[in-house]
């Protein structure tokens, strides 16, 4: 088994996930028809594997491959082997300076796990508290166990079996992944059937009219594009071989193709069908057909399931008659992603989501309008009482005006005399001393 330079390819095929190519391992012999110029190597591209560990992934695979001892064992290591285990001991061998930086990287990890997994429980704390619920314990093991891709109980360094569950999940995770894809590209796919059918039924007949007229002109315009040669087939090889290659296609050699070739590029192929400048091509769909491509290929190519392709599976490939004269391939607006049957259960399954947002919705605001009694109690409480507080310093200036009435007649001096009884004042004789 020969290998790609990337140790990504090696171990997982970690870039084909999301890529325009599927990779074959690679030949420096070029014989029999004289390559192009060479241009000056590029190292591959990076390629998000949509695994949440990715960028941890990549940083440990970029040191291990800058160690010679473990990048030779590389070479010589077939993937069952790898899958096994057998590579991940090799760790033991490798430079002081590797496993340094492997250990820095493994903490640095470790730590970004711990803010996730405090992040997790605030968020069902959180939930809980929202839903009035008592709050619950953590089960912290439960949460390790989606952390499987490092010994988290050793947190300091990085050893043989952190490179050993590193590559079993990369490689079980990268394995689901193609099947996830097409999930969620089909449900992607049903809401914009289902968003469609409901601004249908909105408009009026004339409007409804028009609106399929410009829905089916959209779709005629898609499907109005170059034949598609037939990924993998010879066909899509010689288009490459005088495209790509500058070379004539009448002197079309597979095995001189092979030692070419690290990877099989389908975008020229995608070229045909979609135009980000158009409006009838979706991007979405664009992805997905890329990996249609990849899977059929690997499908073909890969008959030992290791998800690389040898030399020996690609010249066994040229002698098929799927090769030589293959079918039409079909493309998506061509394919039934989904069927009435898994759309009448999708259209159903938003409308309980439906029942369930608009019951969140009432109680929301049955919660608001009772905030905003209780908020309007305590508004007019809190009038009540400034009224009853303006109304005690009216009474207490009242009180005080006859005060500083009298104050102004006696010019500040003693408190003046009380007013006369007149019924006293009637009983006494006009020369009746004033002190009586």
């Amino acid at each position: 088994m020969l290998w790609s330079k990337s140790i990504c390819h090696h171990l997982l095929l970690l870039a084909s996930q999301l890529i325009c190519s599927w990779t074959i391992p690679v030949s420096v012999d070029k014989t029999e028809v004289k390559p192009p110029e060479e241009k000056p190597s590029e190292s591959p591209q990076s390629v998000d594997t949509g695994l949440h560990y990715d960028r941890y992934l990549r940083e440990v695979i970029d040191f291990l491959e800058k160690d010679p001892h473990f990048r030779e064992k590389l070479h010589n290591t077939d993937m069952e082997d790898i899958k096994q285990g057998k590579l991940a001991k090799e760790l033991d061998f490798v430079s002081h300076h590797v496993r340094t930086k492997l250990d820095e990287l493994k903490r640095q990890e470790v730590s970004r796990l711990r803010v996730l997994i405090r992040a997790k429980q605030d968020m069902e704390a959180g939930n809980a508290h929202s839903k009035s619920l008592p709050g619950k314990t953590v089960d912290h093991q439960a949460l390790l166990r989606q952390f499987q891709y490092l010994n988290h109980k050793n947190p300091h360094s990085f050893e043989v079996e952190d490179l050993d569950r590193l590559i079993k999940s990369a490689t079980t995770d990268l394995e689901n992944y193609d099947r996830e894809r097409h999930e969620e590209f089909k449900r992607y796919e049903m809401m914009k059937e289902h968003e469609r059918r409901e601004l249908l039924k909105t408009l009026d007949e004339e409007k409804r009219k028009k609106q399929e007229e410009q829905y089916a002109e959209m779709k005629k315009r898609h499907a109005d594009h170059p034949k598609i040669n037939h990924p993998g087939s010879q066909d899509q090889l010689k288009e490459v071989w005088e495209e790509a290659d500058g070379l004539d296609p009448d002197d079309f050699d597979p095995k001189t193709f092979f030692n070419l070739h690290g990877s099989l590029h389908a975008c020229s192929q995608l070229e045909k069908i979609y135009d980000p400048a158009n409006e009838e091509d979706d991007m979405v769909e664009m992805e997905e057909e890329r990996l249609r491509m990849r899977e059929h290929v690997m499908n073909e190519v890969d008959t030992n399931k290791d998800r690389l392709v040898s030399r020996e599976e690609f010249m066994a490939a040229t002698q098929k008659k799927e090769f030589l004269e293959p079918d039409t391939w079909e493309t998506l607006e061509e394919s039934q992603v989904y069927t009435e049957e898994e759309m009448r259960e999708f259209e159903e399954h938003l409308a309980i989501q439906e029942q369930d947002l608009q019951q969140r919705t009432m109680e929301l605001q049955k919660q608001k309008e009772e905030l905003e009694r209780q908020q309007e109690q305590l508004n007019a409480q809190k009038r009540e009482l400034q009224q009853a507080v303006e109304h005690m310093e009216s009474l207490k200036l009242q009180d005080a005006e006859p005060v500083a009435q009298g104050e102004g007649t006696n010019g500040g001096g003693a408190a003046p005399a009380p007013p006369a009884n007149p019924q006293l004042l009637q009983g006494l004789h006009p020369d009746t001393p004033a002190h009586l």
